[in-house]
């Protein structure tokens, strides 16, 4: 039986990592639909249309090494504010959504746009100082060179324009469960995430 999970919240939040751990808690699969725009953002930096490289994404393009830096996570964002790339993404994430084993999506308008009848719905927040220390941390890990108010400030751009886009903007569902992880470490956060879920799957 098809159970949907929409789990959105602006980027370094915890989103990604409590969405796989609630995929092989409950053996769903999983989409970060982020990557759907990274892959689409990394090949607009290659000078490729944004439409055309929606239109004809595939599963080598979401697999590419670089689509965890920072410029390819500014490009994301801005060809996210585009409603025709948008369009273009909509029917695989929502084919996706409904196959019969159970999926779990995350990113930032599922429970909104994407999977409004989704049965479970997470917003997954935290503060953007936190969330600009988080992302600092990994793009150091990764070897990258930057600095923390570089950092904080692409998060609160990234921020802004995600939250003011006309068309699908970053905000919780109306039903969605809020989850700060602002003062939770990993475990408190996917044990809360499970804990709610458990409660919605065990009602229906």
């Amino acid at each position: 039986m098809a159970f949907t999970v929409a789990i959105d919240g602006p980027a370094a939040a915890g989103k990604g990592t409590i969405s796989k751990a609630v995929a092989a808690a409950f053996g769903f699969a999983h989409l970060d639909t982020g990557l759907l725009y990274r892959a689409v953002g990394a090949r607009h930096l290659l000078g490729e249309d944004p439409l055309q490289a929606a239109k004809s994404l595939t599963a080598d393009d979401l697999a590419g090494p670089n689509l965890r830096t920072a410029d390819v996570a500014q490009a994301a964002s801005k060809v996210a504010v585009l409603p025709d790339v948008r369009s273009a993404l909509v029917d695989f994430q929502q084919a996706f959504a409904r196959r019969d084993a159970g999926a779990v999506l995350d990113g930032r308008d599922i429970g909104t746009v994407i999977c409004p009848d989704a049965e479970a719905k997470l917003f997954v927040t935290a503060s953007a100082e936190i969330r600009a220390e988080r992302r600092f941390n990994e793009l150091c890990a990764n070897g990258q060179t930057t600095d923390y108010k570089t950092v904080l400030a692409d998060v609160k751009e990234r921020d802004r324009r995600d939250s003011e886009r006309a068309t699908a903007p970053l905000k919780p569902a109306d039903d969605a469960i809020i989850i700060d992880t602002s003062e939770l470490d990993i475990e408190a956060a996917i044990k809360a995430a499970i804990d709610a879920i458990s409660v919605i799957r065990d009602a229906k």
